[in-house]
């Protein structure tokens, strides 16, 4: 990200945000609000991660009063959330309270960074609060039953034109992959999530519906692990969430460690293409997703990519073919370019030969 356009004491503050939160922050739509300095930057929206799903906070600094600090505008749907503010008395008087934002200073960089932590967990309980207080003996159930997981997030939505309707992000195994990739690129940790949607039911039913599931990960683990690919057990009828993670986790135990196993198989089939491809010029050396050779073949110089998936070998690898003689190809005849085609097509038969051979 650019910071051009940002005053020193914001940026610096952004920076600091960016580096050190535990996960994935975006910003947009920044812009200017003062009227002595229209090229100074000193408003932006805040792209938050929570419950697997994104809170848009804006966060309003005053480049004409570096200061001061700044103000926060939650959305449209938690205009009842008043983080620091708490009820006291039996009138309901607010007061506020010490926060974040009690002892401002504008040059520490680690201000934004301590005022998002607190405001996502004051959040994170004032959801907990509204999910508590539905009126569903079934989520009150299936609560009663998880609570003592850690890490599950819970957001309760409603509106005018849609259902009320109770959302969980549910972290699954307790397993460190990062530590299990070799030489892991990953910054944050990588995790695996349930996401789990319950309709809000104000009458007791004998056989409820079963819930909305989706399984979602951590962006950066789909080098190494494709989500998509897994198949959900079935939700039995009467079935609750305690009964249904462990058969999931110990599913996804078994496929992580797979795709890590099959790390070696795919840098293995690099390894076997190299005696007759030559040594590759680039490849991924992590994760052994992707590797090119410079080929001479016949009159041609051909670059050779090959990408294999997270499934190789169940799937074949792709191959795409690159000539470096791209002007001869612009002023040659039909019967140059077949004979071309005809290498390439020699090309992939020699790399279908190594991956039936079990390299």
């Amino acid at each position: 990200m650019s910071y051009d356009g940002f005053p020193p004491f914001i940026s610096a503050q952004l920076k600091y945000l960016l580096n050190h939160y535990p996960h994935t922050i975006q910003i947009e739509q920044a812009r200017s609000g003062t009227r002595y300095f229209p090229g100074s930057l000193d408003r932006f929206t805040l792209l938050i991660p929570y419950c697997l799903d994104y809170m848009k906070w804006d966060v309003i600094y005053n480049a004409e009063f570096p200061l001061a600090a700044p103000d926060v505008i939650f959305g449209a749907e938690d205009e009842d959330f008043h983080p620091f503010h708490v009820l006291c008395g039996e009138d309901g008087d607010s007061r506020l309270v010490k926060n974040s934002l009690t002892d401002w200073n504008n040059k520490d960089p680690t201000r934004l960074l301590a005022l998002v932590i607190e405001l996502r967990d004051k959040y994170r309980s004032y959801q907990e609060k509204r999910v508590g207080e539905v009126d569903d003996d079934r989520l009150k159930f299936e609560i009663s039953t998880i609570v003592s997981r850690e890490g599950i997030e819970m957001h309760m939505s409603s509106g005018v034109e849609k259902p009320e309707e109770v959302k969980f992000a549910v972290p699954l195994m307790n397993m460190n992959i990062n530590k299990m990739v070799p030489a892991c690129p990953w910054r944050h940790p990588q995790k695996i999530y349930l996401q789990v949607i319950f309709p809000v039911g104000r009458k007791y039913a004998p056989s409820p519906s079963a819930p909305r599931l989706k399984l979602m990960c951590t962006p950066e683990l789909k080098a190494l692990f494709s989500i998509d690919d897994v198949k959900l057990p079935s939700w039995v009828d009467g079935m609750c969430m305690a009964e249904y993670l462990p058969h999931l986790e110990e599913l996804l135990q078994r496929q992580v460690l797979e795709a890590i196993t099959l790390i070696d198989v795919r840098r293995q089939f690099i390894e076997a293409l190299a005696p007759l491809l030559g040594r590759p010029l680039e490849a991924d050396p992590i994760f052994c997703r992707k590797a090119s050779f410079l080929v001479c073949s016949g009159p041609f110089t051909i670059m050779l990519h090959v990408f294999l998936s997270t499934n190789f070998p169940k799937q074949q690898p792709s191959l795409m073919f690159q000539s470096t003689q791209v002007i001869i190809f612009l002023h040659s005849s039909l019967k140059f370019m077949d004979l071309f085609i005809c290498e390439c097509h020699c090309l992939a038969l020699l790399c279908m030969q190594v991956l039936l051979e079990g390299y």
